[in-house]
């Protein structure tokens, strides 16, 4: 049975009062041979997405955040990436709890795939959280798989060997939280995605609970890189909110704005600058619509229901009395915009006086598909606008350089954990650290895997543990080995090739010559004398190895060979070769 976490109980809800800043030395007497407590990450490190980190003490196990990694045009017919869960389910038992810092797919997608495979007693997270992890697993019917808590900032959990806390930051969607867990060995911090924004849309941060951390002591940080790349401070959520009303106020005819359906702070100022200049809101995209549902029940977004219309609605209304709120600004292939753009959405067709808002910035690798979107968008009479230094229709929801050196500044670390981020990202952050006065020997830029150990407040490097990336294919979350993907790869780039062997195993003979079909890699009526070539080059192979002893398997493997070699010296190209046997029994 879990040993379940110390909780108290108020209203009929957990809850404990705000105590989370005890000395980690007194939850754990010192020796001289003290056990490690053992930090890494399962995911985010080298990649933007599927953040997933472990602390672990003894038999004591904590997560932090659950995420996806969304499909790259690498990786044909995948969906999702998330990490491999092998180490957790052999340690099941140590695992006391889910920590969720807020509710971005990168940080809660992969919830659902985890509690498929491992079992997690309990999952904390601030009430928005909850409730987009709640629909999800209403949606995969594993509602009774774990028990949800509602967190806030002075919530407090306590286990044997834990003593955690929680501080609010600033994201580009409410109630976001960093974490605090005191260890028998220090106190590790992880900020979880923050940026320092002094005119926030909704609460400021906590600066006063991160400064007293840096005067009471933190041991390690482990601290969001998404925009490490970047200088100077990032731009506020307000800035945003007077350009997007500045363009609902110049704009005539039908507005059309996309943005992130998870960026709620954003749509909030969308949606408010539609009842401020009277227009009817149209929401398209599975996603938007989840996220403004349940933001509204929340009360994050708040617009009078006669504000949110259905298509029939519409009609009867003047274009400059419309806004449609989508998905698809980053140029999705199935997004609402994109639908839009291609003329294949059921009820929405571009028409000159139309304006698109991209109400976003690129996420890079996108950038190809953004453009074919906005080529498209103006082809078809719409004006486009979109993100630049000069409109102010986006700003990032992660902390720049400045905002990143302020965070170390605040918080003091002895050591320091870049996280969240590509190489390069996690590199210059821990750059950033020495120039706040960390110590380069204690930075780690570390993989998917690497250990860090902590004992009695010195950190080193330990062990690495088994890590790898799943792909999951639709709803098939048994995951697709690397092998699989290869062989998308080739069909997608040289097609196939199969060859049909007539063969009678008993007189050792080929009944009739072979016969080679191709999808993908030749047009067969163009190609016919390489085909029958390739055909007699198989054929006289086959009758070499038939002559002595052989297998089946060595009868596939040499027209493998014999294909391969002649079709790369024809063609440079390598298609996938598959050989049928049909043997006369």
């Amino acid at each position: 049975m879990q040993e379940k976490p110390n909780h108290n109980k108020k209203n009929g809800n957990y809850h404990k009062k705000q105590n989370n800043h005890k000395n980690p030395k007194k939850l754990h007497h010192k020796s001289s041979k003290s056990p490690d407590t053992k930090i890494f990450a399962l995911g985010g490190l080298n990649e933007i997405g599927k953040n997933m980190y472990c602390v672990e003490h003894e038999n004591e196990l904590f997560i932090i955040d659950a995420g996806v990694k969304f499909a790259e045009d690498g990786l044909p017919g995948i969906d999702y990436v998330i990490p491999d869960y092998t180490y957790l389910k052999r340690n099941e038992k140590k695992i006391k709890g889910l920590l969720i810092t807020h509710g971005h797919e990168d940080h809660i997608g992969g919830i659902p795939f985890l509690l498929q495979v491992v079992s997690i007693p309990f999952i904390y997270a601030t009430p928005l959280a909850c409730a987009m992890i709640r629909r999800k697993l209403e949606e995969k019917r594993l509602t009774q798989a774990t028990h949800l808590i509602q967190i806030d900032g002075d919530y407090q959990i306590k286990s044997r060997y834990f003593n955690i806390g929680f501080f609010k930051t600033n994201h580009s969607i409410p109630e976001s939280v960093g974490i605090i867990l005191n260890t028998p060995n220090g106190r590790i911090v992880s900020t979880g995605d923050f940026k320092f924004d002094l005119s926030p849309v909704g609460d400021p941060a906590d600066y006063q609970k991160i400064s007293f951390l840096g005067e009471t002591g933190v041991t390690l940080l482990l601290s969001d890189s998404t925009n490490a790349e970047v200088p100077t401070f990032s731009k506020s959520e307000k800035k945003v909110a007077n350009a997007v009303q500045e363009q609902f106020r110049k704009t005539e005819g039908r507005l059309i704005v996309a943005t992130f359906a998870s960026n709620v702070h954003r749509v909030q100022q969308i949606v408010e600058a539609a009842v401020k200049f009277n227009r009817k809101i149209l929401v398209y995209g599975r996603s938007m619509e989840n996220n403004i549902q349940v933001s509204r029940q929340l009360g994050y977004i708040k617009a009078p229901d006669r504000f949110f219309i259905k298509n029939d609605q519409a009609k009867k209304l003047p274009d400059n009395e419309i806004l449609i709120l989508c998905t698809g600004s980053q140029g999705e292939a199935l997004a609402a915009l994109s639908r839009i753009a291609n003329g294949t959405h059921k009820y929405v067709k571009i028409k000159p006086g139309d304006t698109v808002l991209f109400s976003s910035s690129p996420i890079p690798g996108n950038d190809y598909s953004i453009n074919v979107v906005v080529n498209r968008l103006f082809r078809a009479g719409a004006r486009v606008l979109v993100n630049t230094a000069f409109n102010n229709l986006h700003t990032s929801g992660h902390a720049s350089q400045e905002e990143q050196k302020l965070m170390m500044l605040l918080t003091k670390p002895k050591y320091f954990f870049p996280v969240h981020g590509e190489y390069r990202m996690l590199k210059i952050h821990a750059q950033l650290s020495q120039e706040v006065g960390v110590p380069p020997e204690n930075s780690f830029v570390l993989s998917n895997g690497d250990t860090i150990l902590l004992n009695h407040g010195e950190a080193r490097l330990g062990p690495r543990i088994h890590v790898d990336d799943i792909y999951v294919d639709g709803n098939d979350i048994s995951g697709l080995s690397t092998a699989v993907l290869r062989d998308r790869q080739i069909l997608s780039e040289d097609g196939m090739v199969s060859i049909l062997i007539s063969m009678d195993s008993h007189s050792g003979k080929l009944l009739t010559r072979p016969v080679i079909i191709s999808r993908g890699f030749v047009y067969m009526k163009d190609s016919f004398a390489m085909i029958r070539e390739a055909e007699n080059l198989v054929g006289h192979a086959l009758n070499k190895l038939l002559a002595g002893k052989t297998t089946f398997g060595e009868i596939k493997n040499t027209t493998r060979e014999v294909l391969s070699s002649y079709f790369y010296r024809k063609t440079k190209r390598n298609p996938m070769i598959i050989p049928v046997i049909m043997n006369k029994k």
